[in-house]
């Protein structure tokens, strides 16, 4: 526990969670597990916990031998993965595990958020895109159907008095319809210089790159409509919860400790990350940084067109980290799938309750327990004191 305890007393000296885990540590050194974790991943900044979890040695820390994560490069692939076993523990867009459960009684769990916000809508700088109203006639991409992105750019483009369609891309369109289609996340940037599309809503660093690589631009933030929303979220099988808790809290126990390290060390997160770093996503630290730390009114606010940041007061952060799953949000994400146009038949939803949803999708006592661990709610950011384990949803599109 030597090189434990010196790396506890340097993050205690930045501010940071420092010696408050050290008791749980000590505890998990006592319990090591025979199991080797295996965690697959898509190369999007929502991973960050599940990575950092794995770089910072907090998996072996509480007593788990974890493989180097795998990274997969579309979320079909991902599932399959998952569901075949190759992986015991990824990261999912919120509506893909209640589609999974709910529809293909798949045995899984949500067991805790895996970050807050870090997502965008990016569209061509010459394209005369600067609201909703102007992707009348439009190629949107998302990265799958079951997605907070896919939720939320229809949010939008309704309430812009457009309708979403579904129709091949050599199609034409009205100029009241939106097309939107599926695209894989690290392809959207080439799409969008290529001109094969208008524009894609899809989580960083993708919005970042374009960016910076093609000179796009950020149409909206989806956290300055949704103010701190779920994205992604951590996923395992019910096996490991019923059969094996201890291995499944000490999971739980890294990446919640991971997210509150993530969040008070952006720079440092940016550099493990980066292609400079740990190489665990394909992108520049330069990228990363932008990701991490660039949400400013000057290049994001009113007066410029697009306006990606409309609600200052909100205080929100590009991409943030907290790890409770809020059940206020699971049943807001239930109910708006219902009005969300995808492929295939998603009639189950109109039978899903969303209570239901949000008590038999997400076990909360592992991540209670986490948070605890790491000193509470507080330690993640705002937090209404009276009720720490629920919210009101806040929403303007």
């Amino acid at each position: 526990m030597t090189i434990t305890r010196r790396k506890l007393i340097k993050s205690a000296a930045a501010g940071l969670a420092g010696t408050l885990l050290a008791p749980g540590l000590s505890l998990s050194a006592r319990h090591r597990s025979k199991k080797t974790l295996r965690i697959g991943y898509l190369p999007i900044t929502d991973a960050t916990p599940l990575l950092i979890a794995h770089a910072r040695g907090y998996f072996q820390a509480e007593g788990i031998k974890a493989q180097r994560p795998i990274r997969i490069r579309s979320w079909s692939s991902l599932t399959e993965s998952f569901l075949t076993d190759k992986f015991d523990v990824t990261h999912m867009l919120l509506p893909i595990p209640i589609w999974m459960r709910f529809k293909n009684k798949a045995p899984i769990k949500v067991l805790a958020w895996d970050h807050t916000n870090g997502s965008a809508l990016t569209v061509r700088a010459d394209g005369g895109i600067n609201s909703f109203a102007d992707l009348g006639g439009r190629q949107i991409a998302v990265p799958y159907w079951y997605s907070m992105h896919n939720i939320i750019l229809q949010m939008g483009i309704k309430k812009a008095g457009l309708i979403p369609v579904i129709r091949p891309q050599s199609t034409p369109l009205a100029a009241n319809e939106v097309n939107i289609f599926i695209l894989p996340p690290p392809g959207m940037p080439a799409s969008l210089a290529g001109r094969k599309i208008d524009g894609y809503i899809v989580a960083e660093p993708f919005n970042a790159l374009a960016e910076l690589k093609i000179g796009a631009r950020i149409m909206r933030f989806t956290g300055d409509m949704w103010k701190n929303h779920p994205c992604c979220v951590v996923v395992m099988k019910d096996f490991y919860l019923k059969n094996d808790p201890v291995f499944t809290q000490k999971v739980i126990n890294a990446i919640v400790r991971a997210q509150l390290w993530s969040k008070n060390n952006r720079l440092e997160t940016a550099h493990i990350l980066s292609r400079q770093g740990g190489n665990y996503l394909p992108v520049s630290e330069k990228v990363l940084r932008r990701v991490f730390t660039k949400y400013d009114l000057k290049t994001y606010g009113s007066p410029n067109k697009p306006a990606a940041i409309q609600h200052p007061e909100w205080r929100s952060n590009r991409i943030d980290f907290q790890p409770w799953p809020y059940p206020s949000a699971t049943r807001f994400i239930t109910r708006a799938m219902r009005d969300t146009l995808v492929e295939g038949d998603h009639s189950f939803l109109f039978r899903l309750n969303p209570e239901q949803a949000a008590s038999e999708l997400v076990d909360y006592k592992f991540v209670k327990k986490a948070i605890e661990l790491m000193g509470g709610m507080g330690r993640f950011g705002e937090l209404d004191f009276t009720s720490p384990w629920e919210r009101e949803e806040v929403i303007a599109i």
